[in-house]
């Protein structure tokens, strides 16, 4: 048993050290603003201007988003998530969250292309941003989150069987991301753990 606990802590751990690392990368982008400091920007300008959020993204990535919606939600900001049957009309000055790890999806080109040409800025995360997409061409801003999705799995794929597969490192990151933005703009939009924890629904 203690070495299965081991065993388990240690697979924990070299997961935790692939993400961590995806961010040291990011701090030694010289010149180059960092994810959080992107997102953080972004999102307390629309909420200043008392704008609306809106996250989209594909698959896990889209996952991701969603647990960030949620969060920003209960930071008092109206967020949204795109194709929930509740979600508003995007315009001026709202703010569409959007992930394509690998450059760009086709839904991901089209649903930053609708939220551009109706006024909104686009924020787009990617681990390749240089990739010439769609979704990058209608960006407003491009927060990097330099880490391996599909686009580069087959490189690592050939050696050894990856702890990450695919785009789970990007994933990963993503979570981690997102746990720090909410942090900051906590304090950012002076809200308490107290008011956070008031939004959160009691219908469970």
């Amino acid at each position: 048993m203690a070495e299965s606990s081991t065993s388990v802590a240690a697979l924990a751990s070299q997961i935790c050290n692939q993400i961590s690392s995806v961010f040291t990368k990011s701090l030694t982008s010289g010149g180059i603003k960092s994810a959080m400091d992107v997102m953080v920007e972004e999102i307390a300008a629309v909420a200043n201007q008392k704008g609306r959020i809106f996250v989209y993204g594909v698959g896990r990535e889209g996952l991701m988003l969603k647990a960030l919606c949620m969060r920003l939600f209960h930071l008092g900001l109206s967020a949204h998530c795109v194709f929930d049957m509740t979600t508003p009309p995007i315009s001026s000055p709202d703010l569409l969250i959007a992930s394509a790890g690998p450059g760009g999806f086709s839904t991901v080109d089209a649903i930053c292309g609708v939220a551009k040409s109706n006024g909104a800025r686009v924020l787009l995360l990617t681990a390749q941003p240089d990739s010439g997409s769609s979704s990058a061409k209608h960006s407003s801003v491009i927060a990097h989150i330099p880490a391996q999705t599909m686009a580069d799995d087959e490189k690592v794929g050939e050696r050894r069987r990856p702890l990450l597969p695919m785009g789970s490192l990007y994933e990963g990151a993503m979570f981690v991301l997102f746990e720090m933005v909410v942090f900051k703009l906590a304090e950012v939009l002076v809200e308490s753990p107290e008011a956070v924890r008031a939004r959160h629904t009691n219908l469970e």
